[in-house]
């Protein structure tokens, strides 16, 4: 009798390693960066790590527990960026990471079901890139996006979400891009309202023949980099994608009267119009079949804002005349608002204002 209690005891104890094991191994699957399926500017670096460049670049992968861990790191040990995610299709937060940091970010759940967890880069180019090193969870798998229609937004910091909100970090304090917030821009706002994937091609700061208050690199001369920078000889694969729309929002600082320190001369609205005119040509070379829209400014208004609506009625009648079998170039003009964010630029309540404006422009676009 005693013996039989023996065996009985040690064959508990034994199939309880084994499922403790088992139970383990679960919780250790790894997935490794270049096996995800990104979205937006991105690449796989020669460390097979992925890089996030563009503002809102994602990737999406799905997993069975409570928690999954994510390796991210960054070039600059001593910098650090932001990323911002969905659990279940649910916008969560923005989350920092560190540099210098060697250990995961994890993502804890209550329930131990499967779930989809999608990451987007809150920042934009400039910032630098977050690198995506690997997933431990499991059954960790990679997603792949959604098939859908594309609209990729092309624009400068209010393009971006650059400034949009101080929740965690109040203006005038941190960096310039730890109030960023991509996600909750007007462009992915209202694509995600029409059921639409979105690429967001912005710099802060910059125009169609000049910055805010300096004379270049403008938008035309960066755009086929990789990462905006004109110091870069990479150069983006425009086969990745293939967009619906293409959406251009230039011009707010090409106006601007500068930081008042830098000289700066009249606004010129013959080189505009003419800067303007060639870079539709360039994005129509990538894009032969994207619909174009040409978008007003809603930090512009008065004088200013007309000077602008008819640039952007030139251009569109220019091209519309040059390219007379494509589908016509559209234009759209915001109701000018009052920013909330920091430095005078939109807050996430006021994309949504935006973002509302525009719907049925896109609509219309689609049908």
């Amino acid at each position: 009798m005693r013996f039989n209690t023996f065996l009985l005891f040690f064959a508990l104890i034994f199939c309880n390693q084994i499922s403790s094991a088992a139970n383990n191994s679960l919780l250790t699957d790894t997935l490794y960066a270049n096996k995800l399926k990104p979205f937006g500017r991105t690449l796989i670096n020669n460390q097979k790590q992925l890089e996030l460049i563009g503002s809102a670049a994602s990737f999406e992968f799905r997993f069975k527990g409570n928690k999954c861990e994510i390796y991210f790191s960054l070039k600059d040990k001593k910098a650090h960026n932001y990323i911002q995610y969905e659990l279940d299709g649910i916008y969560q937060k923005r989350l920092r990471v560190e540099g210098n940091s060697n250990g995961p970010i994890v993502i804890s759940t209550e329930s131990s079901a499967a779930h989809t967890v999608r990451i987007f880069k809150t920042t934009e180019a400039h910032t630098g890139g977050i690198l995506v090193l690997k997933i431990v969870a499991s059954h960790v798998k990679p997603n792949k996006n959604a098939n859908a229609p594309l609209i990729e937004f092309i624009g400068n910091s209010i393009t971006c979400g650059a400034a949009a909100d101080p929740s965690e970090m109040p203006c005038g304090t941190g960096e310039y891009h730890d109030q960023h917030n991509a996600y909750m821009a007007y462009g992915p706002r209202v694509a995600r309202s029409l059921g639409l994937n979105y690429l967001l091609s912005s710099v802060s700061g910059i125009g169609i023949y000049r910055t805010w208050n300096m004379d270049g690199p403008a938008m035309p001369q960066v755009y086929e980099n990789i990462d905006f920078k004109p110091d870069n000889t990479q150069k983006w694969d425009f086969s990745t994608f293939k967009p619906t729309i293409v959406s251009i929002a230039l011009g707010t600082n090409d106006l601007s009267k500068g930081d008042g320190k830098t000289p700066r001369a009249a606004f010129d609205q013959k080189v505009f119009i003419e800067s303007y005119l060639s870079f539709v040509k360039q994005i129509k070379s990538k894009y032969p079949k994207a619909k174009i829209a040409l978008i007003s400014s809603p930090m512009i208004s008065g004088a200013s804002g007309k000077v602008l609506e008819e640039c952007l009625n030139s251009i569109k009648n220019q091209i519309n005349l040059s390219y007379p079998s494509d589908k016509p170039v559209r234009t759209f003009y915001f109701t000018p608002i009052a920013a909330h964010g920091c430095g005078g630029h939109p807050s996430v309540e006021d994309h949504l204002i935006l973002a509302q404006q525009l719907k049925p422009f896109y609509e219309s676009m689609l049908k």
